[in-house]
């Protein structure tokens, strides 16, 4: 019997098509994020993203880290008027008043208590808490076809 060869080759989700998306598939998606100053990145560039592709975000990710000083929470927390001018005449990132307005940390509860880390596990923690089944009995299985509906 032959031996069979290691495959190289990654298995993807179906919507990773194309370089930044693959490149982020590969690297990033579904990777535990626990740098503050990453957290703060994935909020800015979430909050851009709302009503458009994630892929038109990952095309201006780049462009995001400089107009955004790296990302650097305690420097966008100093941005004035003048700053988000600025940022609005940037062609580089997505020019959305209200979306350059909310990149402000200072918007975000989080970051008032110190950390974007500590806030996301206590999210994340009570997230799984109140998605765990109380009970084996009150899991819900997928129904097939020929099963009625309840």
């Amino acid at each position: 019997m032959a031996k069979r060869r290691p495959t190289t080759e990654i298995t993807r989700c179906p919507w990773a098509k194309g370089g930044d998306y693959i490149e982020y598939h590969d690297a990033e998606w579904g990777v535990p994020v626990h740098d503050d100053r990453l957290l703060f990145e994935f909020l800015i560039l979430e909050g851009a993203q709302a009503g458009l592709s994630w892929a038109t975000i990952l095309k201006k990710r780049g462009n995001y880290r400089k107009a955004f000083d790296g990302f650097d929470s305690a420097l966008v927390a100093k941005y004035g008027k003048k700053k988000q001018a600025s940022l609005m005449s940037d062609a580089g990132i997505v020019r959305n008043r209200l979306k350059i307005e909310s990149a402000s940390p200072g918007e975000y509860p989080c970051n008032q208590r110190g950390s974007f880390r500590c806030c996301h596990d206590k999210a994340c923690a009570r997230l799984v808490r109140s998605q765990r089944p109380r009970a084996f009995t009150s899991l819900r299985l997928p129904q097939t076809n020929s099963e009625p509906q309840r």
